[in-house]
């Protein structure tokens, strides 16, 4: 359980990130939903956190973050420190995609995404990370993806950020072992989400092929993984990647 700790999900307004702070708030903890533009799913998510709540002692709250604005985490940190006093739980989750196969991406689309899935998620890490050494204790969990590790046609931008995802996963975690502090990291497949629906009716199919459970995921199968990682419990397991992907990977 997570009673008591206090946890932030970035991009947690839908999707995947509704599915880990709701999950979160069924284990007790105390949830900040971080969201750059829809105020009205934050929203939402905010009531199901609610509805799931365990204690009458948990809060949630919203707030507005782009990650890869370094002032707006900072206001997200600053924020949940003036209201919780500690950070438990980053789950570094907010990302974007700007598809296109590589000849035709703009300089443009490379740098969004790279902006907002690897800075932000470095943003975030270095932030959160001074209060955890001073608190002794911390878990840091990034969203990577699947394409992080096998690439993706029309998803350079996207599998290179996903990829050094990993890679700043492994490096923290072994700076931060002694520390009582774990990073890791949870790598979904092709989870049904809206993400999942902007992709063409061609290139889901062929992806769909690719998976050995013959279907999608949920977010709530992402979101486990996550909560796994959260748990005191997991305290010796650090640097580590979870596929959730069906077994596309193996």
């Amino acid at each position: 359980m997570l009673e008591g700790q206090t946890a932030i999900v970035t991009g947690g307004s839908r999707g995947i990130g509704r599915a880990i702070s709701t999950e979160l708030a069924k284990k007790g903890a105390n949830v900040i939903i971080a969201y750059a533009s829809r105020e009205e799913a934050a929203m939402e998510t905010l009531e199901l956190c609610k509805q799931v709540a365990v204690s009458a002692d948990q809060q949630f709250i919203t707030v507005k973050c782009n990650v890869a604005q370094s002032s707006d985490i900072d206001r997200l940190f600053d924020e949940t420190m003036e209201k919780f006093g500690r950070i438990d739980v980053l789950v570094n989750n907010a990302g974007v995609t700007r598809d296109n196969i590589l000849l035709r991406m703009s300089e443009e689309e490379f740098d969004t995404v790279i902006e907002t899935n690897l800075r932000g998620t470095y943003l975030c890490m270095k932030k959160v990370s001074r209060q955890m050494l001073r608190q002794k204790y911390g878990r840091i969990i990034n969203i990577s993806s699947i394409v992080g590790l096998r690439g993706n046609p029309g998803q350079v931008n996207y599998s290179a950020s996903k990829a050094g995802v990993i890679g700043m996963t492994k490096s923290l975690a072994k700076e931060m072992a002694s520390k009582n502090i774990t990073v890791n990291a949870v790598a979904p497949g092709m989870i049904d989400t809206e993400m999942a629906d902007a992709m063409n009716e061609t290139a889901k199919e062929t992806m769909k092929k690719t998976i050995p459970a013959g279907r999608m995921g949920n977010p709530k199968d992402v979101a486990n993984a996550v909560v796994f990682f959260a748990e005191p419990e997991s305290d010796y397991i650090t640097g580590q990647v979870i596929c959730v992907d069906g077994g596309m990977a193996v």
